[in-house]
């Protein structure tokens, strides 16, 4: 993934929406880091199949390196299928010395849209100086966390990203964190607190990562999870991208969901333009999103009708409704912040699920923020966030907002 240039970095930011993944084509005799053995090795959720040393800049010079020693990784994980998967990522180590109490904390980083090609892996943007969060995760590091970021499934990796894709990305966050514990070349805690945190498509990984996190990682010591403006609803989500300058996301959930469901045949619904479309988005990363703002999902299918109104229709129903998160209470505490105006992901789901995980007895501190857009928003989040994590890693009482928003 290239970005070029502070514009170029906050669109990104902007049109981060929201999650992830799907089954790898490994080949049989790997040609890249990121080619998986055919078979998987043998092993549990979490272990390391390969690593090796990388770097983390913070510009596209290469002149200014993160605080940080990196290693990229490569781990088992378990996709929405129930099947074996291989994952890639990066592991930070910070330079700076823990200073609390207990174990260095490890933070998984759910990052934001990508993009859905090979080439948007955010492991392949830290190591190039372009990835558009990379000061956030050196905010971590210059705390003293140790810090792991998931490519999810699909990226870097052979196969389309099954983007905003809710077990396979909750799967991969909490197996990254597994894996930077195992890792021994990292140095960090093999136990200890964690957290996780993410905003957009990261907010949902997040949120997913910590609903899931009791029965798919009960051993984790999970103290808490921020999920900043998490595409809860796609359906809803899907709405109010549509025809707008972030049209183009949706093209990535539709080459995602055709890459975790084929059974769906999405491309049956399509009209020509549709299926060119398909083709190419599955590719592309998400600066080349500019190139379809304002586009309209009824120019693409068939019969002329918006893919919203397939999505109420089945087989394509079940399999979106599979990917509402708020049904299920985290145990950990948890964070939810969402702007009154988010110009992408509709502000209501946010809310929605965190009245859902309230309802059904979580920990929840909801924050509505007067941010203009989601892209302000990101940035206007992420001062509370720290807060939060700060707070969780002492043990401090976890703030409650359940029944005042």
């Amino acid at each position: 993934m290239h970005l070029s240039g502070r514009p170029a970095r906050v669109f990104a930011v902007a049109v981060a929406v929201a999650a992830a993944v799907l089954p790898s084509t490994a080949s049989a005799a790997p040609t890249s880091f990121y080619d998986p053995p055919t078979p998987l090795p043998p092993g549990s959720d979490g272990d390391i199949i390969r690593h090796e040393p990388t770097e983390f800049f913070l510009d596209p010079a290469r002149t200014l390196r993160a605080p940080a020693d990196a290693q990229r990784i490569m781990y088992r994980s378990t996709d929405t299928h129930g099947r074996p998967m291989a994952v890639t990522g990066t592991v930070l180590t910070p330079r700076t010395p823990w200073r609390g109490t207990g174990e260095r904390p490890i933070v998984g980083y759910a990052v934001g849209t990508q993009g859905v090609g090979d080439d948007c892996a955010p492991s392949k943007a830290l190591a190039a100086g372009n990835e558009y969060e990379g000061p956030f995760i050196s905010g971590l590091l210059a705390r003293g966390y140790g810090v792991v970021v998931t490519d999810y499934e699909g990226l870097g990796t052979p196969g389309v990203h099954t983007y905003v894709n809710r077990v396979s990305e909750g799967h991969a966050v909490l197996d990254s964190i597994r894996a930077a514990q195992r890792l021994d070349a990292a140095g960090l805690p093999d136990h200890g607190p964690v957290a996780i945190t993410g905003y957009s498509q990261g907010g949902g990984a997040s949120a997913s990562a910590a609903e899931l996190q009791r029965s798919y990682a009960p051993e984790l010591d999970l103290k808490g999870a921020y999920a900043g403006a998490p595409p809860a609803d796609l359906t809803a989500t899907a709405r109010a991208l549509d025809g707008t300058y972030g049209a183009g996301l949706v093209g990535f959930a539709l080459a995602g969901m055709n890459a975790a469901y084929p059974d769906l045949d999405i491309p049956r619904v399509l009209n020509d333009r549709g299926k060119r479309l398909l083709d190419e988005i599955s590719d592309e990363c998400v600066t080349d999103i500019p190139k379809y703002a304002f586009m309209r999902s009824a120019d693409l299918t068939r019969d002329g009708r918006p893919l919203e109104d397939y999505l109420a229709e089945e087989p394509f129903h079940s399999r979106i409704a599979e990917q509402t998160i708020g049904l299920r209470a985290p145990h950990a505490p948890v964070l939810v912040a969402h702007s009154r105006f988010d110009d992408l992901v509709p502000f209501d789901q946010g809310r929605r699920m965190a009245e859902s995980w309230c309802q059904e007895g979580a920990t929840v501190q909801f924050s509505a923020y007067p941010s203009p857009t989601h892209v302000a928003t990101a940035l206007a989040a992420f001062p509370e966030a720290y807060g939060f994590l700060q707070n969780r890693f002492a043990d401090q009482a976890p703030p409650d907002n359940c029944g005042k928003f």
